[in-house]
């Protein structure tokens, strides 16, 4: 009796990165689990083959395997995204290639603030390679002690410095990818200016490795702050925050380098899930914000005498209600450390709808008002975690279960209406329904109503032109087109 047909792309991808590093459908489910499964435990996967290379030529290798086979290709870091980008489908056809074995520093220059690395690097270690040099690599998110630079840039990560610093694509100088037919862009310029024809490298960051497979990249540093500070603002109302946010610029100007939101609730279970963080002034103000100052030539105690002279005029002024000076760095991290496990504390309190989303900074107040009162009379006792990056506009406007009910049940009947409301204000206020998620395969198919049809268009031109077999994360940015005759 004869076993199953063997798999001929199995052993070609084997001969590409070694048997060692390709697993099979059949491998144990513990040791496939962390690939297919992506990291809120919405959706496992099913992958043809998990291959992780360990070098671009292996990539290269891989992605030409792949190309002859038809297969096609998910591209993951660190699998901490939160749109489904980077876990297989269940098919079973798609082959997962793990970035995470590109881990190495290749360069880093002192003089021209840049540091060049591979895909697979860490963001923590990329940040320690850089202050081991005395510089700085201003990209800072909850995950990076686990998602990867190469995702970092595939979804042009946002994070707690894209007030001051910009997104990553703002960090980045130069890209080396893998082209859907093998072949490699070797791009990894550290130049600030080349004016030589179109900036390919804006095509990739973003793209979600849909357009092509970032295997290194050069990153632009910036020299170490001489002081850093922080201050725990309780505000009476989301206005409030937008004045204190405007009094901040002008006080503080190009030195502020952070200003988060924190919704009640957001705090609230921050206190419930992990007591040790102890969030000040949470119970007593509707927000909280989290200012952040960052100065190259400032000594500490002129940037405490700046901080002080903001929150007097602030709590003058009635933006401010109350408020918590760090006075060490030790506590100026821990105020942040706080911020940071939000996302953690809401996802040990249950699935819940999350909203990335944008919007411009004077439109807030008014689209918060909106859409707080339509969710409360549409699905009365649903719970609101509102927080964010309200320097940048940029909130996470996710909706919680009611107390007790069952969560997931609860996301089966209702998040198709939640997303349909929150979506719909977003674009009646003027902003986009993803700030710094992406879209993967959770939004691709709410993209096309948000998004303007011509630049669709463009898009789907510009991903048929640089990968016109569809291999490179099919479904994923862009829906997967109906069949001309589907069946009835």
């Amino acid at each position: 009796m004869s076993g199953p047909t063997p798999d001929p792309l199995l052993e070609a991808l084997r001969a590409c990165v070694g048997a060692a590093y390709v697993l099979a459908p059949d491998a144990p489910a513990a040791e496939l689990e962390p690939f297919e499964r992506d990291w809120r435990g919405r959706q496992r996967g099913r992958a043809r083959a998990v291959v992780r290379p360990g070098s671009t030529a292996q990539v290269a290798a891989v992605v030409r395997a792949c190309a002859a086979a038809g297969a096609p290709i998910v591209p993951q870091g660190g699998n901490t995204g939160l749109v489904l980008g980077g876990v297989p489908d269940p098919s079973g056809t798609e082959v997962l290639l793990c970035t995470r074995r590109l881990n190495r520093i290749r360069a880093l220059d002192v003089a021209n603030h840049s540091l060049t690395l591979e895909a697979g690097c860490v963001l923590q270690t990329a940040q320690q390679a850089a202050a081991e040099a005395g510089l700085w690599l201003p990209l800072s998110l909850a995950s990076e002690g686990s998602c990867t630079i190469g995702g970092n840039l595939a979804t042009n990560a946002g994070g707690t410095q894209v007030l001051r610093f910009g997104n990553a694509r703002d960090l980045c100088l130069g890209l080396e990818v893998v082209c859907p037919d093998g072949a490699i862009w070797h791009g990894l310029s550290g130049l600030r200016k080349d004016n030589t024809g179109y900036d390919l490298r804006h095509l990739y960051i973003g793209s979600e490795g849909t357009l092509g497979i970032i295997t290194a990249a050069t990153l632009k540093l910036q020299p170490q702050p001489a002081a850093q500070g922080c201050a725990w603002v309780g505000v009476p109302s989301l206005p409030a925050a937008l004045e204190l946010l405007a009094l901040a610029q002008r006080t503080l100007g190009p030195g502020l380098s952070g200003f988060e939101l924190m919704g009640q609730l957001a705090l609230q279970l921050v206190a419930q899930h992990l007591p040790a963080l102890r969030p000040p002034l949470w119970p007593d103000w509707p927000y909280c914000v989290l200012i952040e100052l960052s100065e190259s030539a400032d000594s500490e105690t002129q940037m405490q005498a700046r901080l002080q002279s903001l929150l007097q005029s602030a709590l003058q002024q009635g933006c401010a209600g109350d408020a918590v000076l760090a006075e060490s760095l030790a506590q100026a991290q821990r105020l942040w450390h706080v911020r940071e496990s939000i996302p953690l504390a809401q996802a040990q309190e249950g699935l819940n709808a999350k909203h990335d989303i944008s919007l411009p900074i004077s439109r807030i107040p008014a689209f918060c008002a909106e859409a707080e009162a339509l969710l409360a009379q549409t699905l009365p006792g649903a719970r609101l975690v509102n927080f964010g990056h309200l320097g940048d506009g940029n909130l996470h406007f996710n909706v919680q279960c009611p107390a007790g009910a069952d969560a997931a049940a609860f996301l089966r009947l209702h998040e198709a209406r939640i997303n349909a409301l929150v979506f719909d204000c977003v674009q009646r206020h003027g902003g986009s329904i993803s700030a710094e998620h992406g879209i993967g395969t959770l939004r691709a198919a709410t993209l096309p109503r948000y998004k303007d049809v011509q630049a669709l268009t463009l898009m789907r031109q510009i991903k048929q032109a640089l990968d016109p077999q569809g291999l490179l994360n099919p479904g994923r940015v862009l829906a997967r087109p109906l069949p001309d005759n589907p069946p009835p």
